[in-house]
């Protein structure tokens, strides 16, 4: 096989699994018959350009997914199943959002990341693509863990290493409690030209915390008061973007945001925000999430799924 047809091979398996483009478009943008494409989509398989692996761990309770559709306003719900191994719930739900955000991502131009284990795990699975026309970015500021392969930095690094693209930080901290400062901060080129990026974005991916994700900050710790000034910690259900909520959806600090972060208004304008939970701990940070509508896709494993329609009741 010369290297001109190895490409064409490789061109036309991206397009149609990947891209999911539907072989009458494949004809037109390739001159080529439907037999030929569908010849040469076999031919790639056979020479080993593309593999199919079936992942049937990815078993989902579509029972439990209909149930929380109709309690809540999200587009995308996915539930699923626990394995018995209980050891690999969460490498499961990093795999398969892997493969949806991917999906997903096909259609992006700009994708904002958040950092946290979660979101790293989501990377760590994505398949390597070529895409010199994507951009990946940072919308808050870092959690200042530079100890941890899970920072903010290395997120929008790591991510974009996987599809060979560009990269844009915000080498700030997440909080910063002075008015005047933090504003300043916004206005440097460096951090100016990462939101305006942002605002751009086309698919935002999170996960969900809790304030435990703040007391394992020492720093963060240490001036919890004066990060959250007038909010009441026990009212907390999660973390989110930065921001603590309630068990209905409120954000808590809107009064006094210390966050140096792309604002909640133009978050929640972002077409896609891509939410992924993992253990059953968190079940009132995701009912909080789901009734806050924070998310437009969200995947959560099958426990978590059963405590939140037993809290409802």
């Amino acid at each position: 096989m010369n290297a001109e047809h190895s490409l064409l091979l490789g061109n036309l398996a991206q397009d149609y699994y990947f891209s999911k483009m539907p072989i009458n478009k494949m004809v037109e943008k390739y001159s080529l018959s439907r037999y030929l494409i569908l010849k040469y989509l076999d031919e790639a398989l056979t020479n080993g350009i593309v593999e199919i692996t079936i992942h049937s761990n990815y078993e989902r309770s579509v029972e439990l997914e209909q149930k929380l559709k109709e309690k809540f306003n999200i587009d995308h719900l996915y539930v699923i199943q626990d394995p018995e191994n209980l050891a690999k719930r969460d490498d499961r739900i990093a795999a398969f959002a892997a493969t949806q955000v991917q999906a997903i991502i096909q259609h992006c131009k700009f994708v904002a990341l958040a950092w946290g284990e979660t979101v790293f795990e989501v990377i760590d699975h994505f398949v390597k693509v070529e895409r010199d026309d994507l951009r990946f970015v940072q919308f808050m500021g870092e959690n200042m863990k530079y100890r941890s392969s899970t920072g903010s930095m290395r997120m929008v690094q790591r991510a974009a290493s996987k599809y060979n693209a560009q990269y844009y930080t915000i080498p700030g901290p997440l909080y910063i409690i002075n008015d005047e400062v933090r504003e300043g901060f916004i206005k440097e080129p460096s951090i100016s030209r990462a939101l305006r990026v942002a605002e751009r974005t086309d698919l935002l991916l999170c996960g969900i915390g809790t304030i435990e994700s703040v007391h394992s900050i020492p720093l963060w710790h240490e001036h919890e008061t004066a990060i959250f000034p007038n909010v009441d910690l026990e009212k907390v259900a999660g973390m989110i973007f930065g921001r603590p909520y309630d068990i209905n959806g409120n954000f808590l600090n809107q009064a006094s945001d210390k966050t140096l972060s792309l604002s909640l208004e133009k978050i929640k304008n972002i077409p896609r925000r891509f939410g992924i939970v993992q253990g059953k701990s968190k079940y009132k940070a995701t009912l909080g999430a789901l009734r806050g509508g924070f998310f437009t896709d969200l995947v959560i494993n099958e426990a978590t799924a059963i405590r939140i329609l037993n809290e409802l009741k």
